[in-house]
């Protein structure tokens, strides 16, 4: 039996800014249902291979592909199909100030111009209901939202397409360990239950731990260890060592005190 083909392969990823190579000659596919977390040093170019998987920033050398397809040097309408099957949840939620929280989630149901108004209500509610928040909820605006539901509508938002592959940025980043918690929970209930394929950009441990199925370490321009956690933590490697030791110093406690 053939195996699946990868929902992202990146082959020979090369991307300058001026004179500095932020990646040189990197490969990195994803699996279909996997959950990889990317993570790297300040400067490794993790958050930019993010906005390359995403079509938001065109490499200098190599290929991008998302369920088979090349992401640059489409047709528009080519690219806003593909588009369509993948949702974003950014850093800080990067909800439009100016619209409720009904209108957010509503924005790309409304930039299909295929479902007339009483359907995207419908799905707007269906998708608030699915980040655990109420319909009354959708008349509030951004500025009114505590910093775990700017996270929750901006998720709901990112869903409203029901994509099959959902990218998250930091996505626990300015959360107390109590939301955080939950919002790892809520993350984790959604893509057992949607069934998504999830990549996540993260710097916090207890987020990576919890969520990812496989971790991709970038450093020296490529990704230089990749597997699961168990495995990726004990790789040698400067960046890897200081980055991890955390959770190794922790494991190794609660070995200690079983």
């Amino acid at each position: 039996m053939n195996a699946p083909a990868p929902v992202i392969s990146v082959q020979g990823l090369g991307t300058r800014f001026g004179k500095h190579w932020v990646h040189k000659n990197l490969d990195f596919q994803v699996q279909p249902g996997e959950v990889v977390g990317l993570v790297g040093g300040s400067g490794s170019g993790k958050t930019t291979l993010l906005r390359q998987m995403i079509g938001l920033l065109q490499p200098d050398e190599g290929s991008v592909r998302v369920f088979g397809s090349a992401l640059f040097g489409q047709g528009r309408l080519a690219h806003r199909a593909l588009r369509r099957r993948f949702g974003v949840l950014f850093q800080q939620g990067a909800l439009f100030s100016a619209f409720t929280v009904f209108e957010n989630i509503a924005f790309p149901l409304r930039e299909l111009r295929l479902l007339d108004k009483e359907l995207i209500a419908e799905l707007v509610y269906l998708k608030l209901a699915q980040v655990e928040l109420n319909r009354h909820h959708g008349q509030l605006m951004p500025a009114e939202l505590s910093g775990g539901m700017i996270k929750r509508v901006a998720l709901a938002r990112a869903l409203a397409l029901e994509p099959e592959l959902l990218f998250l940025d930091e996505p626990t980043a300015g959360l107390d360990p109590d939301r955080s918690a939950r919002f790892i929970s809520l993350i984790r209930e959604l893509r057992s239950r949607l069934g998504l394929t999830v990549v996540l950009v993260t710097h916090d441990l207890d987020t990576l731990e919890a969520l990812a199925t496989r971790v991709a370490v970038l450093a020296d321009r490529r990704v230089i260890a990749e597997g699961p956690i168990e495995q990726v933590i004990d790789a040698d490697h400067p960046f890897i060592g200081n980055f991890f030791e955390p959770l190794r110093r922790r494991r190794k406690a609660s070995v200690q005190g079983a």
